[in-house]
């Protein structure tokens, strides 16, 4: 597979579409789940995916080489869906502080459930912990790059984290209450 990737690369340097065409196929899956993981409708993440691809073939010689090409094309992908969302103004953010004492009702998100249906959990998250969620969990970016990115204050980044995990934390309790409930039925 390395060296299947590193022929494609190389030629989709050069410009041949066919080798454009198979790093497509090879990775539109998965950044099609990153970007829905930031844009809860699929023909938006669909359009930010292509625009996305699109700026990554215009700009493939700014990639260094083919192992660091996915990095490179989520980092694209990421960056395109938090613009896609600025510019629809999509996001709605409560300015509060974060405090101590809020991080002590949080229980570890890790810890709550095992089996996890993240397109369902992202389609049903407000659209802000989502954004802020993503760029700290699954990007490992800190509050002050968090803020910066989604043109916030840094307690606003700290504030959306701490409700994104209390909303996780409600979410499980409650898929456990109806498996639950629906235990109890049979």
């Amino acid at each position: 597979m390395k060296s299947d990737l590193q022929h494609i690369f190389s030629k989709a340097k050069k410009n041949d579409r066919l080798a454009q065409k198979s790093l497509f196929e090879m990775f539109s899956g998965k950044m099609l789940s990153v970007a829905n993981s930031y844009i809860s409708n699929r023909d938006d993440a669909e359009d930010v995916l292509m625009n996305a691809f699109y700026k990554a073939f215009t700009k493939l010689e700014d990639c260094k080489n083919y192992e660091s090409f996915p990095f490179w094309l989520r980092k694209i992908v990421v960056n395109d869906a938090i613009s896609f969302i600025r510019t629809n103004k999509h996001i709605l953010y409560a300015e509060t502080e974060f405090t101590d004492s809020m991080a002590e009702q949080i229980d570890d998100v890790d810890e709550l459930s095992k089996d996890i249906d993240l397109d369902v959990i992202f389609k049903e998250m407000p659209i802000g912990y989502k954004l802020v969620f993503n760029l700290s969990v699954f990007e490992e970016k800190k509050h002050l790059e968090i803020a910066e990115i989604l043109n916030v204050s840094e307690g606003t980044s700290k504030s959306q984290l701490s409700k994104a995990k209390k909303w996780l934390h409600d979410f499980f309790n409650q898929q456990q209450n109806i498996k639950q409930n629906a235990e109890s039925e049979i």
